[in-house]
């Protein structure tokens, strides 16, 4: 069995598989119904196997809005941000929660977006799994260091968090 194969296993039959899924069946309940993976990895793969379990597919919302955005000119950008939240939706299967990942493009200052707040508008009216693509410092979602361009730092007030467990070495 291949080292990724394995790595596959044991998250499929680990507990981490069942807590989330359990977590994401609560958070339904919740105002803000936005729950963030973060981790030092397996967190795009643990998302696979909740869309697995689920039985619907996670959004790469860096390919949708990279495809959406390539004709734009940067001034132009922030426009046609707009109407992503809306497009991610009506992608999405009947009532399932969203998955996303690849959140990584919602940086780019060119878009003049928050983008914890994007995806919190999103959580508002399903549940929303989103891979953050940082980390979490003090009790803060951080993403990018100090002085990048790109670097965003929040409270998690309103965002449930599941920190997960994989160690990238075990792969």
């Amino acid at each position: 069995m291949t080292s990724a194969i394995a790595s596959a296993a044991r998250v499929a039959n680990s507990p981490e598989l069942d807590k989330l899924a359990r977590l994401v069946g609560e958070i339904g309940d919740l105002q803000s119904k936005l729950l963030l993976l973060v981790g030092n990895g397996g967190k795009t793969q643990l998302l696979r196997m909740l869309a697995d379990h689920i039985q619907t597919a996670p959004i790469n919302v860096g390919a949708k809005l990279a495809h959406r955005l390539a004709a734009t000119p940067a001034s132009d950008r922030d426009f046609s941000t707009n109407e992503l939240p809306r497009e991610i939706t009506n992608s999405a299967h009947g009532k399932a929660p969203l998955l996303l990942d690849n959140l990584e493009v919602l940086f780019e200052p060119s878009l003049r977006i928050n983008p914890l707040d994007f995806i919190k508008r999103l959580a508002h009216s399903r549940p929303v799994v989103a891979v953050w693509p940082g980390k979490i410092c003090d009790d803060r979602l951080v993403y990018a260091n100090m002085g990048h361009p790109e670097h965003r730092d929040y409270t998690r007030d309103g965002v449930v968090v599941f920190e997960t467990t994989h160690n990238p070495k075990e792969v």
